[in-house]
């Protein structure tokens, strides 16, 4: 009998809690797992006395479905997913719609959305962030794929979503159709990527409290809990203070007891590859990306701190003041991060012609997913203003607040070189910022070695844009040039 709204499969904890998050919501779900011990065990343990319905077979599943068919997989991204698309193809009907929730790449989401469009059926990818209590109480969802599927998915999906005002049913839903293709993963990607960025700009303000101030943990849970009530107020922070407040039951703290190697899955790592592919210069998430993979290195690291010498340990004298100068650069990176991971979306909506709404990006972003912070209201007010806005840096809100944080941003970073600290993200979001507001950059005697070692040529100041020139630096080299002038 076919009475599902919706099938999904992949029972591990977000997919456990997505399924009743939707049945919480009125809607029927069918659910199944490759090891089908494990629907059972759902149905028997969290999922007792709801309407959820067990499969033990996906034609089984199938079955239970409502026509269009519409069926999430929460499973690993890769080939798994590739494998589940292939075992339904032969099960499904024209309409019927697949939906990918896990952390896919974009580019195997465009693949498979071409891919399933040419045999009739249709594909959703969809970012979906805010971790495992997300999932259960109202996640941030980033849809994209075939056009056609979204008013199917629509009422569930938003249902689902987290509310803006936080907790209000007839809120905002933090969820809407993001674009074609791959662009629902696109956009999910960009988020971890900034998520990387805010999570590395935190750590490097806790390494500037502990060392530089001598700060203990409860102290700069304090610092923390302060700015969560000002312009930082973000899910990060808060857990961070949260973090740096937790005793276990012997009244140790245990982030003192955390060995310092922070692990990842990879997709930074795909942001700042599709940022070197696209020629955005996103500085911040990079060093962020590199950070973990530097503090992969703890073996090496402890040998280095012995061979090499450094700045002695010293005490920043005025605590008050550092803390009031940390919180303006921390706001500052935060604004560089997300002007960063703005303009390597609007390259890819070019480059892919997608139609990406930016403030309603902004919105998806502003509640249930991790880097949820009233700050997003911010960037969603400055693209109502200016819908084709090209830089963050350029809204008057933008450029006021990071002009005003500069100085104090400027001794941040100062300071912690003397006293030997790094702040890879803070450092060089800052150059980002220096770099982009200088309407000259050193890069034409760059251009010009270019061309004397590889007669790659150059513009000239005094000549119209688009005319290529040579020099021949020695006297003894000839009139023939390079023919790609961009890599």
């Amino acid at each position: 009998m076919t009475t599902a709204d919706i099938a999904l499969i992949g029972l591990a904890v977000m997919g456990q809690n997505l399924v009743l998050n939707m049945n919480d919501h009125g809607f029927t779900v069918a659910v199944f797992n490759r090891t089908t011990s494990v629907v059972d065990e759902f149905l028997a343990g969290n999922a007792r006395g709801t309407k959820v319905i067990g499969a033990h077979s996906l034609a089984e599943l199938v079955g239970l479905l409502k026509r269009p068919r519409r069926i999430m997989l929460m499973v690993k991204a890769g080939q798994p997913v590739d494998d589940f698309i292939e075992k339904l193809i032969p099960l499904l009907e024209a309409g019927d719609i697949l939906i990918d929730g896990g952390n896919s790449n974009y580019e195997d989401t465009t693949r498979r959305t071409v891919y399933l469009e040419s045999k009739g059926l249709l594909y959703i990818g969809t970012g979906v962030s805010g971790g495992e209590e997300g999932a259960r109480r109202g996640p941030s969802i980033m849809p994209g794929g075939s056009p056609a599927a979204w008013p199917h998915v629509k009422p569930i999906f938003q249902a689902i979503a987290a509310k803006v005002p936080e907790g209000d049913p007839n809120g905002a839903p933090c969820c809407d159709w993001v674009g074609e293709k791959g662009a629902g993963h696109f956009v999910k990607m960009v988020h971890n990527g900034i998520e990387y960025g805010d999570m590395q700009i935190i750590a490097e303000a806790y390494h500037l409290m502990k060392e530089g101030l001598g700060m203990t943990n409860d102290e700069m849970s304090a610092v923390l809990s302060k700015w969560n009530r000002g312009k930082l107020e973000s899910y990060l922070i808060e857990i961070s203070r949260d973090i740096l407040a937790f005793r276990d039951e012997t009244g140790a703290s245990v982030v003192d007891v955390i060995l310092d190697r922070a692990g990842q899955k990879g997709t930074g790592k795909w942001t700042v590859i599709s940022a070197l592919d696209q020629g955005i210069p996103l500085t911040l998430i990079g060093e962020a990306v590199f950070a973990r993979a530097l503090s992969a290195l703890k073996d090496e690291r402890v040998a280095a701190e012995v061979a090499l010498s450094g700045p002695q340990p010293a005490l920043i004298a005025d605590k008050a003041a550092f803390i009031a100068d940390l919180e303006d650069a921390v706001y500052a990176a935060k604004i560089v991060s997300y002007t960063q991971g703005y303009m390597l979306m609007r390259a890819a909506a070019a480059a892919y012609n997608w139609n990406l709404n930016f403030g309603g990006i902004a919105l998806m972003w502003r509640g249930g997913c991790i880097i949820r912070s009233v700050f997003l209201g911010k960037i969603k007010e400055a693209f109502d203003a200016d819908p084709n806005l090209t830089n963050l840096l350029m809204a008057p809100y933008f450029q006021e607040a990071v002009t005003g944080a500069a100085p104090a941003w400027r001794r941040v970073v100062a300071r912690a070189i003397e006293l030997g600290i790094p702040t890879p993200t803070l450092s060089s979001a800052l150059a980002f910022f220096d770099s982009y507001r200088r309407g000259w950059l050193p890069a034409n005697l760059i251009q010009a070695q270019r061309d004397y070692f590889g007669a790659h040529t150059y513009e000239r100041t005094d000549k119209p844009r688009g005319q290529f020139f040579h020099t021949n630096w020695t006297g003894e080299g000839g009139d023939v040039t390079a023919r790609a002038y961009q890599a």
